[in-house]
C-alpha cells in the first residue's frame, strides 16, 4: 500500500494511507446554482530572487496556466487580491501586468474574471482622502481598460486617512461614480490584514456593517455585490439578509464557507474564496451537487475541506498564501514550492505536513502520487528520514486498518 510519512510537531514521522485520486468530473454545462470565484495566486520563476523585498519575478507561464484550470471547472477567477500576495511581495507593476495578462487571457477562454482595485501603488504610508479617490480611480480605469470586472478591495490607505464613517460614505461614492460597471466591494477583517482595523469606520462589527450597507443603499446601481472576509459566519448572515435585492453576499470565509454556501431558507452567500484555489475540482463538483438538487452529495465533497481550509488559514491567517502555493506544488500546478518574496518559508514542516494529511482526507490531491513523491522529497532535503518504514496509521492516529477495510474518500464525486 502507498503510504504518506508525516512528521509532528515533536519531531515524530507517522504513516497515513494515500488515497486514490478523486473522481470529481469537470461540469458539461455552466454552473448555475451559486457563483464563485476562486481568488488565485502567483508562481515565481524558480530561479529568481524570490527573497523578502525583492520584486516579484513571475512565471507567467505556469501562473496562467492555473487560472485556466480554475477556469476549466467552470469557477471565475479573482485575481490581483491578497492569495496573489498583495501587499505580501507582489509590487505594483507585477500587479499591473498581472491584471492585463489575466485579463488577455480571460478574454481568449471566454472566462469570468475580476481583479482587485486598491490605492496600494501609492508608496506614501499616509495620504489624504483626496488622493485616495484619485489613487482607486487610477487602478479602477486601468483594470476597466484591460476589461476585467473589479473587486474595489478595502486599503490601508482609506483607513488610516478615514476618521470616521462619512469619510468612507465620500470616498465611495466619488469613487463608485466613476465605475463603469457594477463592482463588488470588499471587507477584509484584521486577521487578514491587522492595518484595516476600524473598516468602515468602526472597530464595532454591527456599526461597520451599517456603513457598509449605506454605502451599498446608496449606490445601487454601481455595486453588484460585496465580499465578506471576517471569518465570522453570523456577521455575514446578518449583512446578508439587509443586502438590497440587487447585491449578492460573495463569502470570503475560509473558515464557514460549507454552511455559508448551502444557506438556508432566508438565502444563500456565493463565494470569492482564495480557499478554493486549493479546491477547484472540490468546489465545482459541490456546486454541481447543487445545481441537481443533492445537498447529501454537496456536504460530503464539500465538507471535508472545510478542516483543511481552516489548517491553511491557521494563524497568522495572512501567511495562508504559503499553504494555497504549497498545494498547487503538490498537484503539479508549478515546478517548485517557491514563492515571491521568501513566503514558502513562512509556514513550519509540521504545518505542512497536517495539510497534506488533511488534503489527502479531503480528495484534495488531484495527482496523489506526485504529491506523496513531492512532500517525500520536501522531508529528505529537510533531514527527515523517509526511508526507515514508520509505524502505519489511521488518520487519528489509531492503527490503521487493513487495506480491504480503507474507506474510499473519494468516492462521491458528482459525474458530468
Amino acid at each position: 500500500m502507498t503510504t504518506l510519512t508525516l512528521l509532528g510537531t515533536d519531531g515524530a514521522t507517522r504513516a497515513v494511507a494515500l488515497h486514490p485520486a478523486p473522481s470529481f468530473a469537470k461540469p458539461r454545462r455552466p454552473l448555475q446554482s451559486r457563483v464563485a470565484y476562486a481568488a488565485a495566486h502567483v508562481v515565481p520563476k524558480a530561479h529568481a530572487d524570490n527573497t523578502p523585498g525583492q520584486p516579484a519575478d513571475i512565471d507567467w507561464d505556469a501562473t496562467l496556466a492555473f487560472r485556466h484550470h480554475v477556469w476549466s471547472w467552470d469557477l471565475g477567477v479573482a485575481d490581483a487580491m491578497d492569495t496573489a500576495q498583495r501587499n505580501m511581495g507582489l509590487d505594483a507593476a507585477a500587479t499591473r501586468e498581472l491584471i492585463s495578462r489575466s485579463a488577455a487571457e480571460a478574454a481568449s477562454a471566454g472566462a469570468r474574471l475580476v481583479v482587485g482595485v486598491n490605492t496600494d501603488h501609492v508608496d506614501d504610508e499616509s495620504i489624504s482622502l483626496e488622493q485616495v479617490i484619485d489613487a482607486y480611480k487610477e487602478q479602477l480605469h486601468h483594470t476597466e481598460d484591460a476589461g476585467a470586472g473589479v473587486v474595489l478591495m478595502a486599503s490601508r490607505h482609506l483607513a488610516r486617512a478615514a476618521q470616521n464613517a462619512d469619510d468612507y460614505r465620500r470616498v465611495y461614492r466619488e469613487v463608485l461614480s466613476a465605475a463603469g460597471a457594477p463592482v463588488v466591494l470588499h471587507w477584509l477583517g484584521t486577521a487578514f490584514d491587522p492595518a484595516l482595523e476600524g473598516y468602515f469606520g468602526s472597530t464595532d462589527t454591527d456599526a461597520a456593517a451599517g456603513t457598509l450597507l449605506q454605502v451599498i443603499e446608496a449606490n445601487r446601481d454601481a455595486v453588484q455585490g460585496v465580499k465578506m472576509s471576517l471569518l465570522d459566519a453570523d456577521a455575514e448572515i446578518s449583512v446578508r439578509r439587509r443586502l438590497p435585492a440587487t447585491a449578492r453576499m460573495f463569502t470570503g470565509d475560509d473558515f464557514h464557507y460549507v454552511g455559508l454556501i448551502e444557506g438556508d431558507e432566508q438565502g444563500h452567500s456565493d463565494a470569492l474564496l482564495g480557499a478554493f484555489a486549493a479546491l477547484a475540482p472540490n468546489a465545482s463538483a459541490a456546486i454541481q451537487a447543487l445545481d441537481a438538487n443533492d445537498i447529501d452529495a454537496y456536504r460530503a465533497i464539500l465538507g471535508p475541506t472545510e478542516e483543511l481550509s481552516r489548517q491553511v488559514f491557521a494563524a497568522p491567517t495572512f501567511y495562508y498564501k504559503t499553504g494555497v502555493a504549497f498545494l498547487a506544488w503538490l498537484n503539479g500546478h508549478q515546478p517548485a514550492f517557491q514563492m515571491v518574496g521568501g513566503l514558502h518559508a513562512a509556514r513550519s514542516l509540521p504545518h505542512l505536513s497536517r495539510i497534506v494529511e488533511l488534503a489527502n482526507a479531503s480528495a484534495a490531491l488531484e495527482r496523489p502520487e506526485l504529491a506523496a513523491a513531492r512532500w517525500h522529497e520536501l522531508l529528505t532535503i529537510n533531514g527527515v528520514d523517509t526511508t526507515a518504514r514508520p509505524v502505519e496509521t489511521a488518520a487519528d492516529g489509531a492503527p490503521a486498518p487493513a487495506a480491504s477495510d480503507s474507506a474510499d474518500a473519494t468516492s462521491v464525486g458528482v459525474p458530468a
